[in-house]
């Protein structure tokens, strides 16, 4: 029943290598197998046994969910090998019944002397799996699904954890703090934000990456707290009464015991308009460039007792002096002390303390030298503060013009800010 062909025979002897050869077989008819992937046919294979599906309508759905074919048709012709069937499955029909028996297995002196048939070992694509394999695999993926949840929510609180916040530079910020994850910050952590726009002059855009929230709520925050901040500590009357600046004078004002208050100006660079009249109102003189001008005072212990808004940079001190509203605060009796420049003699109603000019003459006496170096060495607290409000490196860059609408409120806050560092350096020495 199993033949060579001559090309067979011939390749055979022509090669060592111990291969399975496909046999053709005597039958006019061939016999495929329907199970995909499977190439198995009748007409090369005679080790192999057909078989058709079952007339039962639940065995036969069985079969086709076992070789994965849906919405498959089957014909009288349609055959599944032997191959994916396991042992135990297959029954052999007695030989009575009129039915072919199963071909005896192939031995030594089937095809070519002396040689054996490897029959490869194919995989088998159709074999059912086990229920309870079913169920531990879908057991496996509901507790793999869980993991996954769980590392995920860790993940977020990490990332929760890692935000850029107060809550970082808390020693104790576990019994101070409890952070929830949400698309908000905390008050602390916006106000945090708001301080760090200000004192390290961070971009906005920056921000809302640290942070993780979008541009326009850092927008927002910044807007909210400036306002809220200017609202709160403009109310705090920082003016202090004459009496009370007596009473902590520093000693270097022996010879100057009636100064009430150190007045200087300072300028913010800021963005040219594109008006030609604007930029001729902004243009300051002294600093070659569009600027905002304000007025601050400061006592002689060194606590900020004035805070102008700000004008634009073409504004006199004269000018600012009389806008400003210090002319109301001050009083005969007391002394005011300012720059060389800073002339308001016939504004202010009181004593002016300045620099002495040298007027046409080649040179100052001895005395007004003495002096002028005295003021010099005193002015020297007013000249701190401003140095101080401008290490706010919101301040090193030029204002732009959407922020004019804000600027006082961010200009105050850090004057007052300013005021808050430098008391607590106070007591603290103290």
């Amino acid at each position: 029943r199993r033949l060579f062909t001559k090309r067979y025979n011939s390749n055979y002897n022509m090669t060592s290598k111990k291969t399975f050869k496909f046999q053709r077989t005597i039958y006019s008819t061939a016999e495929h197998c329907c199970v995909p992937l499977c190439q198995a046919s009748s007409k090369y294979n005679s080790l192999l046994s057909f078989h058709t599906f079952p007339s039962d309508a639940e065995i036969r759905r069985k079969w086709l969910v076992a070789i994965r074919r849906d919405k498959f048709t089957v014909t009288p012709h349609t055959r599944v090998c032997s191959r994916h069937f396991n042992k135990d499955d297959v029954r052999e029909p007695l030989s009575e019944t009129g039915r072919r028996e199963r071909p005896p297995p192939m031995t030594e002196d089937d095809g070519d002397a002396g040689e054996k048939a490897d029959i490869p070992m194919d995989h088998d694509y159709a074999s059912a799996s086990d229920p309870a394999v079913v169920d531990l695999a879908l057991d496996d993926n509901i507790s793999l699904r869980d993991e996954i949840l769980k590392l995920r929510e860790h993940v977020e609180k990490l990332t929760m954890n890692q935000r850029f916040g107060i809550h970082r530079f808390a020693k104790h910020n576990a019994n101070c703090f409890s952070f929830e994850q949400t698309r908000f910050l905390q008050p602390i952590d916006e106000m945090f934000m708001f301080l760090n726009y200000l004192a390290l002059g961070s971009k906005q855009r920056d921000l809302a990456d640290r942070y993780g929230v979008h541009q326009s709520t850092v927008s927002r925050i910044i807007t909210t707290w400036s306002n809220f901040l200017y609202t709160v500590l403009g109310s705090v009357r920082i003016w202090i009464p004459e009496e009370k600046i007596r009473a902590h004078l520093p000693a270097e004002f022996k010879d100057y015991a009636d100064t009430t208050v150190i007045l200087d100006c300072t300028e913010l660079r800021c963005q040219c308009p594109s008006s030609p009249l604007l930029q001729s109102e902004m243009f300051s003189a002294y600093k070659s460039h569009c600027t905002l001008k304000g007025l601050l005072g400061v006592a002689p212990h060194g606590a900020v007792t004035f805070i102008s808004q700000l004008y634009a940079g073409s504004i006199s001190d004269k000018q600012i002096t009389r806008e400003s509203g210090i002319l109301s605060l001050l009083r005969p009796g007391m002394a005011i002390m300012v720059d060389r420049g800073f002339l308001v003699d016939d504004l202010v109603p009181c004593k002016i303390y300045r620099p002495a000019f040298l007027s046409g003459r080649s040179q100052m006496s001895a005395c007004e030298v003495r002096e002028t170096q005295a003021i010099a060495r005193l002015r020297v607290h007013v000249e701190r503060l401003i140095r101080r409000v401008k290490e706010h490196k919101f301040f090193d860059t030029e204002i732009p013009l959407r922020l004019f609408g804000n600027i006082n409120q961010l200009y105050t806050v850090a004057c007052l800010e300013d005021e808050g560092h430098h008391w607590c350096n106070i007591q603290w020495c103290a």
